[in-house]
């Protein structure tokens, strides 16, 4: 946020900001996340965040210089000044009612939100958790952790904002980095759903197709040796089917797929799935997830595999799910549901619109296939989760990634998935900093989620 007392500007015109009643942000079952109250004083009105940090990555803050998060993304409307609420301000002053800004609807549930902060916060590392609905691209839980309280920098105080802004820059734990939408991550084994999903868009290819799967593979023109986790076999050793390879995540088996496909191939569906896009914005602007062209076999091999130069956010995790859910069509992730004048009326609605279609109808039953099978497989960790919400099937791929940072050694583990159950659906992303296996740490927290929203509906 930088210095957050330094912008200068008219102080009359700036003082008058806060002399109005700004809107109030909510979820999509009305929990109150910001609002502002009357203190009296130069500055009539302050805001407050009721559940600060578990809110903060959505919210943002309004603070007396600057905002952030859907603070800045809707100031038009929180303010009261946008040109869709010109014609009520002028009814407003001719009647002699005070202006009071438009109250903005998020597509959050509370339930999957708090459960989504919780288990973050319990596990003590370093992550992120995103959920969506399938079949619209709501976003309906956005959670990173650590976080920080927005009402620290929402003091009237210049000096006192001042304070709180550098300590909070300072603080090596990075609390005002929302990890689910503007950091990246490598996805690890998680990508096999995009390499998977060219391979069967060929149309040569099935779940049952016999693909090598060494227990070690030399990659072309390098010493390097690949193998599976902790050097295991896959299938028979030498030969895999695609679904065997995919539910014991075999990186020899999808190595050799994607050096087979070529790094062009991969790249065009990686696009397809919502990566290398610099123009996401749910409204706030997403990181870019990347997937770079690879000069060479040995490269393109990796990153098949979800490793090299592959990294995502935690939304694009749950991005990689939602289309599968969806048949194949990826909708655009969004934020905000409406916005309500203070009279009441609605003056902007969301409208869900299609990003892409990655995969058809056809790969897609494919590839949910193969993720329901990762959860379903009695040797794997994730086993423990097939049964945990009655009656629901859960679909996911794990991933273990290797992040070049020393997390004690540990990589980040990362989970995707998604279930439904009546008419609701959910599609989840994940990702633990220094977690370990995405079976063990992220997989969990994901669940946790999908039962918070999928049973309270």
């Amino acid at each position: 946020t930088g210095n957050l007392t330094s912008k200068p500007g008219n102080s009359r015109a700036f003082a008058a900001q806060f002399q109005y009643q700004r809107g109030e942000i909510t979820t999509a079952d009305g929990k109150v996340i910001a609002e502002s109250k009357n203190v009296g004083g130069v500055y009539k009105y302050q805001r407050v965040y009721p559940l600060g940090p578990e809110y903060a990555p959505a919210t943002g803050y309004d603070a007396l210089y600057t905002a952030s998060g859907v603070e800045s993304a809707e100031n038009s409307f929180l303010a009261g000044n946008s040109s869709k609420l010109a014609v009520r301000n002028v009814i407003d002053m001719i009647t002699n009612k005070t202006r009071k800004g438009a109250t903005v609807q998020l597509t959050l549930d509370s339930n999957a939100q708090n459960t989504a902060w919780n288990m973050l916060r319990a596990s003590g590392k370093s992550g992120a958790v995103v959920a969506l609905n399938p079949q619209t691209g709501a976003i309906l839980a956005m959670a990173s952790y650590p976080s920080y309280d927005p009402n620290q920098l929402a003091v009237l105080d210049g000096p006192q904002l001042n304070a709180n802004d550098a300590k909070l820059q300072k603080d090596p734990a990075q609390p005002l980095l929302n990890r689910a939408t503007d950091a990246t991550f490598p996805p690890g084994s998680t990508f096999k759903i995009v390499t998977s999903s060219a391979a069967f868009a060929q149309g040569n290819d099935t779940v049952q197709t016999q693909v090598s799967a060494p227990s070690s593979l030399q990659l072309p023109q390098s010493t390097a040796r690949l193998i599976n986790d902790n050097g295991e076999t896959c299938g028979t050793g030498n030969k895999a089917t695609i679904i065997t390879a995919f539910t014991l995540s075999c990186n020899t088996a999808f190595a050799n797929i994607g050096m087979q496909l070529g790094s062009a191939t991969l790249k065009s569906m990686a696009g397809k799935y919502g990566m290398n896009d610099p123009n996401l914005k749910i409204p706030s602007p997403v990181a870019q997830s990347n997937f770079p062209l690879e000069p060479d076999l040995a490269t393109t091999a990796l990153s098949a595999i979800g490793q090299k130069d592959d990294t995502v956010t935690p939304l694009q995790e749950a991005m990689f799910s939602a289309a599968i859910a969806n048949n194949g069509t990826l909708m655009k992730p969004y934020l905000v549901q409406q916005i309500q004048a203070a009279d009441l009326s609605i003056v902007d609605s969301a409208a869900p619109t299609a990003l892409s279609q990655p995969v058809s109808p056809n790969v897609a039953a494919e590839v949910k296939q193969m993720m329901l099978s990762v959860v379903n497989n009695p040797t794997g960790t994730a086993a423990a989760f097939s049964n945990a919400i009655p009656g629901v099937q859960i679909a996911g791929k794990t991933g273990t990634a290797q992040n070049g940072i020393n997390n004690n050694g540990l990589n980040d583990a990362v989970f995707t998935c998604f279930a439904g159950k009546g008419n609701r659906s959910m599609a989840v992303g994940v990702i633990i900093q220094g977690g370990g296996y995405g079976a063990a740490a992220a997989a969990p927290i994901a669940v946790g989620v999908l039962k918070a929203y999928l049973e309270n509906g």
